[in-house]
Order: C-alpha cells, then structure tokens, then sequence
C-alpha cells in the first residue's frame, strides 16, 4: 500500500421466475464521481447498485451485482472476475476503518495492482467490506456477511470466511483456508470446489431472471 486518500463525506423474492427481485431498503444516492466501465454483456448490475469512483471498473461474464452493492473506484480500479456474486449492501473497494482509500502497490512492470481485484466464481456476501489497496480475492472464495478484508490482503483461491470474520491488512491467505469470526482457521480438505463453482452457475441463472438489469445507467 503506497498511499491513501481521506474518504469523501457520508429483499425480497418471488419463487416465479418472471417477478424480478427489488431491494426492500431504500435506493442509495449516486454521489462521487462516475467511474469509467467496461462491462461484458452478459452481466447483471441492478439499477440501484452504487458505482463511484475516478478509476475503470470492470464487470465480467455473467458476474452479478446486486441492488445497493457499492463497487468504489476512489483507491484504483475495481475488477470483478466472472460469475461472481455481489449481495446488497457489500463493498468492493471500500475504505478502511478510518475513512482512508488505499492504493495498489506497483507491480513488477510499475502498474498498480487496483483497488481490488475479484478472482472467478467469487461470492461477497450482504454487508460485507473488501477494502481498497491491490487486495485480491482468489477464485472460488467467500466472503461471509458483515465480513472485513483488510486493505492490500490476497485471499487465495476457494477460501470460505465466515460471517463477521477479519483479513488484516496486508495478510497472505493461503489456498482452502476457512477462517472463523473468532480467529480459528482450518484447511478445508473436502475437494468440492468444482461442485461449489457448478452451484454458483446455477445460482447465477435465477438471479439473472430475478434482478432487474440496468448496466447502461452507468456507461
């Protein structure tokens, strides 16, 4: 992390697939800056997700952003890998606790790394935080609800971090880690990550139906 910049100022469904799914919290303001985006076509970004920020972000194939997810570019640029899973009220490049935005190291060319970068098949559960500095999280991950990833933190891949859990900043996690909200850790051995990526394309196929998509309000 080489800088940090001070923070600016302050559902439900149906089981039928054609009623689409609306948050039941009221709609976020659209403050900040509007940030440059590439956006594949076959995402899903609901009208009321918040996108802010100088830097590019980057949606891929398939991935999901769901209504009051905040992606914040204010750190650096912000890529979501494919088939991904934002939930509302979750945050990609979000400040750390004292209101600073972090920067991305350089990388061995002298590119910053970004604010934040989202592996493939990765899921960022509701009101969760991954904070903005060239923090990674590795395909096949979760992010539990109300969970924090520290800035400049690289969660490896198919880790699962429970619900209110804690990555430090700058911390290293390896590979199938599990992580505890009180501090425990364990190696998951099961070997069900091409099950639990199989899962989340299916996932994916009835959020797309429920989740109404409005990428063009942000190009």
């Amino acid at each position: 992390m080489s800088s940090a910049t001070p923070s600016p100022g302050p559902s439900s469904s149906s089981a039928h697939g054609h009623h689409k799914r609306h948050s039941i919290l009221p709609a976020v303001s659209q403050s900040g800056p509007k940030p440059p985006v590439q956006f594949s076509s076959s995402c899903t970004i609901a009208d009321s997700a918040l996108l802010t920020g100088p830097h590019t972000i980057i949606v891929s194939t398939e991935s999901v952003i769901h209504p009051r997810a905040r992606l914040e570019s204010l750190g650096g640029r912000v890529t979501v890998g494919r088939r991904c899973i934002v939930h509302e009220r979750a945050c990609l490049g979000a400040a750390d606790l004292q209101g600073r935005y972090h920067k991305g190291s350089p990388d061995k060319e002298g590119r910053s790394m970004g604010a934040v970068t989202l592996g493939d098949y990765v899921t960022v559960e509701v009101g969760a935080q991954v904070e903005s500095g060239g923090t990674v999280i590795g395909e096949g991950t979760t992010v539990g609800i109300g969970t924090r990833v520290g800035a400049g933190a690289v969660v490896g891949k198919h880790c699962t971090l429970t619900a209110n859990s804690t990555v430090a900043a700058g911390e290293v996690i390896p590979d199938y880690t599990v992580i505890y909200s009180n501090g425990l850790r364990r190696v998951d051995r099961r070997g069900v990550s091409d099950l639990k990526n199989k899962a989340q394309a299916r996932q994916i196929d009835v959020l797309r139906r429920m989740i109404p998509s409005n990428p063009a309000k942000f190009q």
